[in-house]
């Protein structure tokens, strides 16, 4: 006879009810989420507002410690984490996805997306949502959805009036195999450099160029330091919401869900936050004694046509994203 079974029906039912609370507060758990960007970053914020979103749905049984601008380590680092369980979330760029599961590089095929709501609406699609289903196997960890930061730009020391002009620069790039290989073909010398390292890089001529968002030209002031920025829009740069698979699996199904659906939320609110500021940071980089060139696939000659003979060997699914991009155009 099992020990609850001997105890006073009311008495059982008292105990049975603390055991519960007990277990319930077990569960409670404050989630730590890593990523690279910078507190005023909108990743960043997306990320402090989905912990403030998840204390309020479970009434501070769950919440979230954002760790900004690489406090956990670069994003290989924390995706390490993320797949022992010893970080719970993380907002990461699919750059690092690609790196483990390389059908996300075809997220960067240039100049797929016409302009940054074009970007979201592919980042937004089946196929996109149908990729996610593969990295609990192929990664370790769960992806939620997607976010994304503005189109990539160019900024340089020195004047550039045509591709040739960069050819030989030290050029900073977010280290992955996509954007490693875009530069090689333009000829340029890309230098893999965390984000807080950057400023100072361009200041003391460690690059002499990178590649980035119009959000962090503006924000970090990386246009101080330059001589020109290229507007190119040539890749977009999406972000992705993950959790630990290990996590994953100590969650309630009505947990999972809670998470889904308010990291999800927040993550679309980014997308759609970018479709309105990007050219709002453009146009306030404008406003400075930079000089701007704007070009288009032109300007690259043959290179995103080689880039697609290369990636279309890596990643199964470029030609359909090429397809489902077409499909959403305006």
């Amino acid at each position: 006879m099992s020990f609850m079974m001997k105890l006073p029906a009311a008495l059982a039912a008292s105990v049975a009810a603390a055991t519960m609370m007990l277990a319930g507060a077990a569960a409670a758990k404050d989630f730590r989420l890593g990523l690279i960007t910078p507190p005023n970053h909108i990743w960043t914020q997306a990320a402090e507002n989905f912990g403030t979103d998840l204390s309020d749905a479970t009434d501070g049984a769950h919440s979230v410690t954002v760790f900004p601008a690489q406090q956990l380590g670069s994003e290989a680092e924390m995706m390490q984490q993320l797949q022992t369980g010893a970080l719970d979330m993380a907002f990461l760029t699919v750059a690092e996805v690609s790196n483990r599961v390389p059908d996300f590089g075809a997220f960067y095929a240039p100049y797929m997306a016409q302009d940054i709501a074009h970007a979201g609406r592919i980042l937004q699609s089946d196929l996109a949502l149908r990729m996610l289903e593969d990295l609990p196997a192929k990664a370790g960890v769960v992806g939620i959805g997607y976010g994304m930061a503005g189109l990539r730009q160019i900024v340089s020391k020195g004047e550039v009036t045509s591709a040739a002009d960069l050819e030989g620069k030290k050029l900073r790039i977010t280290p992955f195999k996509p954007i490693l290989d875009f530069y090689n073909l333009l000829g340029a010398a890309p230098t893999p450099m965390p984000l807080p390292a950057v400023y100072d890089a361009l200041a003391n001529g460690q690059v002499n160029a990178i590649d980035m968002d119009a959000e962090l030209i503006w924000k970090l002031k990386y246009f101080e330091q330059a001589d020109t920025v290229v507007v190119s829009n040539h890749m977009m740069f999406p972000m992705v919401g993950l959790v630990s698979a290990k996590v994953w699996q100590g969650l309630s199904e009505e947990e999972r869900a809670t998470i889904t659906e308010l990291m999800k939320k927040r993550l679309d609110e980014c997308i759609a936050t970018y479709i309105v500021k990007d050219r709002e940071w453009l146009d306030q980089v404008r406003g400075t004694d930079t000089a701007f060139i704007d070009v288009g696939p032109e300007f690259f000659g043959d290179v995103p046509a080689q880039w697609d003979e290369i990636w279309s060997e890596q990643s199964s699914v470029l030609s359909e994203m090429r397809d489902t991009a077409a499909a959403s155009a305006e």
